[in-house]
Order: C-alpha cells, then sequence, then structure tokens
C-alpha cells in the first residue's frame, strides 16, 4: 500500500508518498505558478516516478494547504494545522511550539504535553516576512534567495529596518545598498526583523516561548539565517527537520494511512 499527501501553498505544491510502515518513500517540490492544478498533477507524477510506482498504486490521497479542494480523487482533504502537526509531532517528537513560514503565510502552533493541537495563531492578511517578502528583498539586493543564508554571516552589525512591508522594505534596502551598508549587514537586519514579527505572532498563543521545544517547518526554514534569528530571540534552539518544506505534505499522507490504510 501507498498513501500520498499533497500540499498545495501558494508558492509551492508539496508531494509525499509513504508506504505501508509511514516511511517516506519519495517527496517533491513544485513551483505552484498560476495554475495550480497543473502543479498538483506535475507534484503527482514526480513523486510516483521517483518511487517507481504507478497512480494505481496509491491507496489513498490526502490533500492540505489552500488549494487543497483542487485534488482530484483526494479522499480527504485536510487543514494545514493538522496536517503540519502530524507531521513535526513524527518527524520531532516532543515538539511544543512549531513555527511555519510558507510563501505568503505564517502560522504558530502550540502543542499540549500528549503532541495534540492546543492553540495557533496565523498571519495570513500580509506577505511581511514571509517567502514572498524574502524574494522580493533578494531581488533588491541582486542576489539568489537560496544565499540569504549564508550571507547573514558576515553581517556582523545588523542593519536596522523600520518596515516590514514588502513595498516599503524593498525601497528601505535600496536606500541601505545606496549608502554603502554592506549587503551582510542589510540582510541580518532583515533576518532579525522577521524574527521579531514572527516572536509578536508567537506571544499570541505562548507569552512566555523560552525553554519550549521548538521546530520550524515551511521553505523558509532552509534559510539558515532567520532560524539563527529565531533562536535568538525566542531563547532556545530552534530545531529544523530535514526536509522543512515537506512536512505538510508528510503530516497528510501519516492521515492518509491512519484513516484508509
Amino acid at each position: 500500500m501507498r498513501f500520498l499527501g499533497i500540499d498545495v501553498g501558494s508558492l509551492s505544491c508539496d508531494a509525499a508518498l509513504l508506504d505501508e510502515r509511514g516511511e517516506l518513500l519519495a517527496a517533491t517540490v513544485v513551483p505552484t505558478g498560476a495554475r495550480n492544478r497543473e502543479a498538483i498533477a506535475r507534484a503527482k507524477d514526480e513523486v510516483l516516478r521517483a518511487a517507481g510506482v504507478s497512480a494505481e498504486d496509491v491507496t489513498a490521497v490526502v490533500s492540505t494547504g489552500y488549494g487543497r479542494d483542487r485534488v482530484e480523487g483526494r479522499r480527504a482533504a485536510v487543514t494545514e494545522i493538522t496536517c503540519h502537526a502530524r507531521g513535526i509531532q513524527a518527524l520531532l517528537p516532543g515538539t511544543r511550539l512549531l513555527v511555519d513560514i510558507g510563501g505568503q503565510d505564517s502560522k504558530a502552533v502550540r502543542f499540549d504535553a500528549q503532541g495534540g493541537v492546543a492553540d495557533f495563531a496565523m498571519n495570513d492578511k500580509c506577505a511581511a516576512g514571509t517567502g514572498r517578502f524574502l524574494e522580493a528583498m533578494a531581488r533588491a539586493l541582486e542576489v539568489d534567495v537560496s544565499a540569504l543564508g549564508e550571507l547573514d554571516r558576515d553581517g556582523s552589525d545588523g542593519a536596522t529596518l523600520s518596515s516590514m512591508c514588502t513595498v516599503f522594505a524593498e525601497s528601505e534596502v535600496v536606500s541601505l545598498i545606496a549608502d554603502g551598508v554592506a549587503v551582510g549587514a542589510i540582510v541580518r537586519g532583515l533576518h532579525r526583523a522577521i524574527a521579531s514579527r514572527t516572536l509578536a505572532m508567537i506571544k499570541r498563543i505562548v507569552p512566555d516561548p523560552s525553554g519550549l521545544p521548538v521546530a520550524m517547518s515551511g521553505g523558509v526554514a532552509h534559510n539558515a539565517g532567520v532560524v539563527r534569528a529565531l533562536s535568538a530571540a525566542l531563547g532556545c534552539e530552534v530545531r529544523v527537520p530535514p526536509r522543512p518544506d515537506i512536512v505538510g505534505a508528510f503530516g497528510a499522507a501519516l492521515i492518509a494511512r491512519e484513516r484508509f490504510g
């Protein structure tokens, strides 16, 4: 038996395929683009090809993400909070706080001692501090977004940014460059600003997060600079699973196995 989880986000469409034991066989992340049905089909094809199985071998499909209702052939559509919670508890057991920063939104999930969802907070009204925000800042800095984490290491004294609005922050970055501020310092300042904004969201559900086992998921978790800045803001180590961008899809596949296996 094979179980497929598909997470249809604004920036990427992620798929994870598990076997009957719950072991990950293959996973993929593809850009969502303007046509998410095409992205869903591509993600399915890629993950099945990587695992060497056909669509007929899949016992059940569970979808999640904002586009979850567009996945054809699904047995169930499950919320992002539920799928990310299930995924992170399997990958990093004992997590009490999950921070997920995706393409256009961010969320914080607090768990009880048994690993169940106790509370959550979301920021889905503004793209500040998300993957889209970082992409815009990388364009302003004329660097690849994947290089931001390493550039952060060169910013001994982070620059101060006064706005997290994507439009205003981009203008501010351009001004800092014109003033001769080092790229590394600008990048570190951006990461600190993201961490500060994220901390404000976290405190809506956890007034004092210090000391809690914290994990991070979402594509932005690949950025080591953001992880370091968030760890400093929280006063504790933020753990990141090996594939943070597929946590939701992995959780959806686990739910497919539990419900329909």
